[in-house]
């Protein structure tokens, strides 16, 4: 009887280890089990037949000699740090990973991820290892290709006069450089800080660009969407939620989802929405505008500026949460004043992209490396094709522009007053009939400050283009040549509404 359950009990352990090791079998890598002996000696006493890929050896070749088998082939400049780690972990009585290299029968090389622990007796003695073997070879192939391409991308940078599409070899923007590599390897929030025209945008999309992202670049520019617009265009809406929403409309987050999303001029943000984009980005998951139903996206931010963000928010303009999320990896930058070797690379570059194959002479060279450009790059760019059209080099210093008020068209009222002379304290606003094809402004008032006498003739200018345009903030502002946020701030410093229309 005690025979007969013996044989069942053996039978069922049987049963037990040749399921155990059918699954082991079909394992992607190689399971393994060592009996360890004296002086860390291991003997491979079980392998899984992942040992032909992993090795390109069979079990019974394998088994054949299996004293420190895996040890003989590892790599001679992998295998002291490989028994380090592992014999580390077996007196911390922890688990153990680590990468080396073994050298195939085929004398091919290669990499073999090593997972497992040690079963230790009651008393503390490890008496195996028990682990599993992958190939990695094709991983540590793209890590090694990885590395190459950021060498030769660093080397690029003095050889080809920039990096990426950005130009100029300067001690300057070498540091930019290197601080854009090190954004471009991780997901961190960038804020790029900047005077206008330096390229923060094209300093953005070398980020996007280099880290190999496979979603999209978003461009926003913050100070040209209309405030009530804001919501909406960043995070979506559906079908039906506000007058004129006839189509589901998905936001920049979800344009950026797995890709970045860059905020150009993100101190016109208002604070309400710094609150929900704070929320988008700390969570990644946001709500559009008239559903209730949440939408994920992984988009990396890339901001810019040309403001002092910290003062902002002792100002109270800008959250300091908000802040704190996006100021996390800030890059300055230079304007060009302060890199003005690399003015001759830029103008030659943007003369290979324009087609022009005539050199700048050597005298407007000069002139173009001493001036002191408050545009930067953008404003070399149009002095460069200014020049290149017109054949003379005019710089915006010396053709300084004027009020833009001062060819301000008459309202009908004033044009009717203007149609006889009107005398003030010392002068007289001569009719525009007199001088034909001339342009006449109101009389400034007699009293009040210079100011006062701007602000008055800003006012009018804004009504007039306002009627002109039938109200349509949009097109006045255009008219005017300003952003529709300009404009919204200048209605509301002058309360102009509809009433001023009557």
């Amino acid at each position: 009887m005690e025979r007969k359950a013996y044989e069942i009990l053996q039978q069922r352990l049987n049963e037990i280890e040749a399921s155990h090791t059918r699954l082991l079998n079909h394992l992607p890598g190689m399971a393994y089990r060592c009996v360890v002996e004296r002086s860390y000696e291991y003997r491979m006493i079980f392998t899984s037949k992942g040992c032909k890929k992993i090795l390109d050896m069979t079990v019974e070749e394998v088994m054949s000699n299996p004293t420190n088998t895996v040890e003989r082939m590892t790599h001679e400049e992998d295998l002291a740090l490989m028994r380090t780690i592992i014999h580390e972990a077996i007196k911390e009585r922890k688990s153990y990973e680590t990468y080396y290299r073994v050298r195939l029968p085929s004398d091919e090389i290669r990499w073999i991820w090593d997972q497992g622990e040690g079963v230790f007796d009651e008393a503390g003695k490890c008496i195996y290892l028990e682990g599993i073997m992958m190939d990695v070879t094709a991983q540590k192939a793209r890590e090694h290709k990885l590395r190459q391409e950021n060498t030769l991308l660093r080397t690029s940078v003095t050889s080809t006069g920039g990096l990426n599409r950005i130009v100029g070899t300067s001690e300057a923007m070498q540091k930019v450089y290197s601080l854009l590599l090190k954004a471009a390897k991780t997901n961190m929030s960038v804020i790029l800080y900047g005077e206008t025209g330096v390229g923060k945008d094209l300093a953005a999309q070398t980020i996007h660009e280099m880290a190999s992202v496979k979603g999209r670049y978003i461009p926003v520019n913050c100070a040209a969407i209309p405030e009530q617009l804001l919501e909406s265009e960043f995070f979506g809406h559906v079908k039906g939620a506000f007058s004129g929403a006839t189509t589901n409309r998905p936001g920049y987050l979800a344009a950026a989802d797995d890709g970045t999303l860059f905020l150009d001029e993100i101190a016109d943000l208002p604070l309400n929405l710094q609150v929900k984009l704070l929320r988008a980005l700390e969570g990644k998951s946001y709500t559009p505008v008239g559903s209730n139903d949440v939408r994920t996206s992984n988009f990396r931010l890339v901001s810019a500026t040309n403001q002092n963000l910290s003062e902002l928010v002792k100002k109270k303009a800008m959250r300091a949460d908000f802040y704190y999320r996006i100021h996390v990896l800030p890059i300055v930058l230079p304007p060009l004043r302060e890199r003005r070797s690399d003015i001759p690379l830029l103008v030659a570059d943007y003369a290979r992209k324009k087609g022009i194959t005539k050199p700048v002479p050597r005298n407007v060279m000069q002139r173009l490396v001493k001036y002191s450009w408050p545009g930067n790059v953008r404003e070399l760019q149009n002095t460069l094709e200014n020049y290149w059209a017109f054949g003379e080099l005019v710089l915006a210093s010396e053709t300084p522009c004027p009020d833009i008020f001062d060819f301000a068209p008459l309202t009908p009222q004033e044009e009717h007053s203007a149609s006889t002379p009107t005398k003030t304290n010392d002068a007289v606003q001569t009719s525009s009939a007199d001088t034909p094809g001339q342009v006449y402004t109101p009389a400034p008032p007699a009293d009040g400050s210079l100011s006062d006498a701007k602000s008055k003739i800003e006012m009018q200018r804004i009504l007039f283009a306002l009627e002109q345009n039938n109200w349509k903030k949009g097109k006045t502002a255009d008219m005017l040549g300003v952003t529709i946020r300009t404009l919204q701030r200048k209605l509301k410093k002058y309360n102009i509404g509809r009433h001023n229309a009557n």
